[in-house]
């Protein structure tokens, strides 16, 4: 690196660490969670801004390079943070509300993605028809397991009924959206000439299960002291690291491997050690690390040459996916016989997408599923469908009040007796 280069970087750094804090806590004193400003940050620092003048000069292209190396390592961190607080607990305990609820609104909006993705194939499809298809289907089922799970804490809303069954349908949510994310990857052929090593994909999720957590867990349960000592701390961040690692080179994404890492590590009787971690490598991504990942992701979207027809693209891609998604888990809850107002207020928290759509949008970006201005738009989809979430809720519930839930007796914001605590130290950057 060129002392030109070390200086840009550095500035640019800091620009993005203080506008993002900044607009993140003004999205705050708003109501909505954090995330709506970082990624706004990004955007406004972006090629959309002054005609790309501002980005030009604070980010030069001999940097950009290395921008995106930082947000590689964030976003890695951030899957194995949203890995190990992936609770299965959540989905037993929840019966099979969360489980008709989850399918129903993943499989109405990703169909309905997919139908759009057929509307939009001419204007903004890829080379591969098919892989265009399955990938719109799968942005449109998203949920954000963190923003949700930073909405139902702000709230109160944490161990209610209501709560409780919303982080469980984002956590089937999660595995499901993620799980067809990958096959689409495998298939889709974007490891190239390498395209075999992706046979090795089950055999690494099988030696991971079924191998490495029986041994992890056998080495915790002989250590008695569970205090994050500098080498354990590095033991998993390599481990993270290394398992990012090997799903990147079967050909499948360095994400889920990061994720896995952290599911696979254990649960019982060590969650002063799991929160320590949580601790340690979130600060640090969320204030520095994240805040890159928007920015680069800000860089790729330029909205200051939308026309009329982008403009009635956007309001298609926004009715599929607040349609689809709502109606897919309203319908789901009203057939286990919940209620009304609660059925809507799951299926308002079901419609929060935040970072994890930023995610899959850049993965879809990445290997060409998405071109330039579709991204763009889709990327508006995401910010609209997270800022939506709150005023539908206070809508829905009413606001909530200083040291409780709201609702009315009988209705979501009554605690829930027997339900068990939540994991909601997710806080991502949400």
């Amino acid at each position: 690196m060129t002392a030109h280069q070390t200086t840009s970087l550095l500035l640019g750094l800091a620009a993005i660490v203080l506008l993002a804090r900044l607009l993140g806590a003004l999205a705050r004193r708003i109501g909505q969670p954090a995330v709506m400003g970082e990624v706004l940050a990004g955007i406004a620092l972006g090629p959309t801004a002054l005609n790309g003048a501002l980005s030009d000069a604070l980010f030069p292209h001999t940097v950009r390079p290395l921008l995106s190396a930082l947000a590689v390592v964030g976003i890695a961190v951030f899957m194995f943070l949203v890995g190990l607080e992936w609770d299965a607990a959540m989905i037993r305990g929840s019966g099979s509300l969360a489980a008709t609820v989850s399918l129903s609104s993943i499989l109405l909006p990703f169909g309905l993605g997919a139908l759009l993705a057929l509307h939009l194939t001419d204007d903004y499809g890829t080379g591969d028809r098919t892989a265009f298809m399955l990938f719109m289907g799968i942005a449109m089922s998203i949920t954000a397991f963190p923003v949700l799970a930073r909405i139902l804490t702000d709230r109160h809303m944490s161990h209610t009924p209501l709560g409780v069954v919303a982080l469980a349908c984002a956590s089937i949510d999660d595995v499901l959206a993620w799980s067809l994310l990958a096959a689409v990857v495998a298939v889709s052929g974007s490891a190239g000439p390498d395209q075999w090593r992706i046979l090795l994909a089950l055999p690494y999720l099988l030696a991971m299960l079924f191998l490495l957590r029986p041994l992890l867990r056998r080495f915790t349960a002989r250590r008695p002291e569970q205090r994050l000592t500098p080498t354990v701390f590095a033991c998993v961040l390599a481990g993270l690291l290394l398992s990012a690692a090997a799903t990147e080179w079967v050909g499948l994404h360095y994400i889920f491997g990061a994720f896995l890492f952290g599911v696979i590590l254990p649960r019982t009787g060590t969650e002063p050690l799991r929160t320590e971690v949580h601790d340690r490598l979130g600060q640090l991504t969320g204030t520095l690390l994240l805040p890159v990942f928007f920015l680069v992701a800000g860089l790729q979207v330029d909205l200051s040459g939308l026309d009329p027809g982008a403009l009635g693209a956007l309001g298609l891609i926004l009715l599929v996916a607040v349609g689809g998604k709502f109606t897919g888990a309203f319908l789901g809850a009203r057939a286990n016989r919940m209620p009304p107002r609660q059925s809507a207020a799951l299926a308002t928290l079901m419609n929060t997408r935040g970072l994890t759509e930023l995610i899959v949008l850049n993965v879809g970006l990445q290997l060409g599923f998405l071109g330039q201005e579709l991204y763009s738009l889709m990327v508006v989809m995401a910010v609209i469908t997270t800022a939506m979430a709150g005023p539908l809720l206070n809508w829905i519930l009413g606001r909530p009040k200083d040291g409780g839930p709201p609702g009315e007796p009988g209705e979501p914001g009554e605690p829930a007796h027997g339900a068990g605590s939540v994991t909601t130290t997710v806080q991502g950057r949400v």
